[in-house]
């Protein structure tokens, strides 16, 4: 069971009161849990105590009763105070959206790194909600020797928390330096990076599955993919690029999450080129592709080469496909069926500015068989002659293997990128 209570100035929100509810209800489910009733309710201020009011907690209260819930889900933010408030009166546990969120990254993190992450996201959610109560979580009695009652049990959790923080904050800043110094022994090889971003469930990794092959856990619930995947991706010139597969965006991601996953995300900021990803099929589209590029402005990415791309239009009626009109940078495609892929490959090469294409002619003996496999390897043939004794070839290279093969170079090349 859920409540939704919209802030003060959310009618300027890009999002609607009903959206949002929405969206809560794909977390809920996500999260494993089962939504038996929602409420929307609509105020002029919050109520500091309750957020929702006396009489409508009352009623909250009495649907609890009803249909023995167990859970209250809020789609606002609740201090404290008043998630202990409501509990008093609900007799049931209540958590909000963020919590939702963070319970649902702790699913999905599989790696090492991820399960740091989350951890780290959920202790410094937790740390400024940790409530005492007073002289009774005392570790030491009163009595004649002592100096008082001692270290209560909630400066005790604290302080392990603050402790814990910091170890994690260490290992992370540690995966940070390694992701790091991977990163600049790639760029001693010019192969671009493209990293794949969108809103949580817009089908980046399906889209990653069919671009290279890999086997990504792909579904329906939201923030299915939380750890960073990188693979190899041969463009339509041969040339090799790496794509990266990031966690999904979300309409107020909590800055928590955003500051725990930097490393991640940081994959994101160095790549040459973002294809950012829409469910075309959503009728909030607009308004998640906005959220996208408020968290890329976040972590300062949005100046990136941006190619952004309307996947799932197989759920498109064909009617809906037609009215569909993509501006001249947008691609429509659907990662489940293959419709419109090899277009994007094409855009991605020609857009791609490392390691750029030029076209050659080179000319080979019949000994020097394994350089003229390069050609074939990493390049695209346009033309091959045999000519006393000679290999001629024209082709297109990227820059790196042309230099590697200079000297078998007859015409100076073109750069076609």
């Amino acid at each position: 069971m859920r409540k939704k209570v919209p802030s003060r100035g959310e009618a300027a929100s890009v999002f609607g009161p009903e959206e949002s509810l929405q969206e809560l209800s794909e977390l809920t489910r996500s999260a494993g849990a089962v939504v038996e009733e929602t409420i929307l309710q609509s105020r002029d201020r919050l109520d500091p105590a309750t957020l929702v009011g006396r009489g409508k907690l009352e009623e909250i209260r009495q649907q609890v009763a009803e249909k023995n819930v167990d859970l209250l889900i809020f789609d606002s933010e609740l201090t404290p105070t008043q998630q202990r408030n409501i509990e008093a009166q609900a007799g049931c546990r209540v958590v909000d959206r963020t919590q939702v969120i963070l319970d649902i990254f702790a699913r999905h993190a599989r790696t090492r790194e991820g399960q740091f992450q989350v951890e780290l996201a959920q202790l410094n959610y937790l740390l400024p909600r940790l409530t005492g109560r007073g002289i009774e979580m005392s570790r030491l009695g009163g009595g004649i020797g002592t100096r008082g009652p001692g270290e209560t049990q909630l400066e005790v959790d604290r302080r392990r928390i603050r402790r814990r923080i910091v170890l994690l904050e260490q290992a992370l800043e540690n995966v940070r330096k390694q992701r790091m110094h991977r990163r600049s022994r790639r760029e001693t090889i010019p192969i671009a990076t493209v990293a794949l971003v969108g809103y949580t469930n817009a089908g980046k990794s399906t889209l990653f599955n069919r671009l290279t092959h890999a086997r990504v856990l792909t579904s329906p619930q939201m923030f299915a993919t939380l750890d960073p995947t990188l693979r190899q991706l041969e463009l339509p010139s041969r040339r090799r690029v790496l794509l990266s597969d990031t966690v999904g965006f979300i309409r107020n991601l909590p800055h928590t999450l955003i500051k725990a996953f930097r490393a991640t995300l940081e994959e994101v900021c160095e790549a040459e080129m973002i294809l950012m990803v829409s469910d075309c099929s959503s009728p909030a589209r607009t308004q998640q592709e906005e959220e996208v590029r408020k968290v890329l402005a976040e972590i300062g990415a949005l100046d990136k080469r941006i190619l952004p791309i309307w996947n799932k239009v197989d759920l498109l009626s064909p009617d809906e496909k037609s009215a569909l009109r993509a501006g001249e940078d947008t691609l429509l495609i659907s990662a489940l069926t293959g419709e419109g892929v090899e277009t994007l490959l094409r855009a991605m090469d020609l857009r791609l500015t490392v390691d750029p294409i030029e076209r050659v002619h080179l000319r080979f003996t019949q000994r020097q068989g394994r350089e003229l496999s390069w050609v074939y390897e990493f390049g695209r043939v346009l033309g091959r002659e045999e000519k006393n004794g000679f290999s001629e070839i024209d082709a297109e290279l990227p820059y790196s293997v042309k230099t590697r093969l200079a000297k078998f170079v007859t015409k100076p090349g073109v750069s076609r990128s």
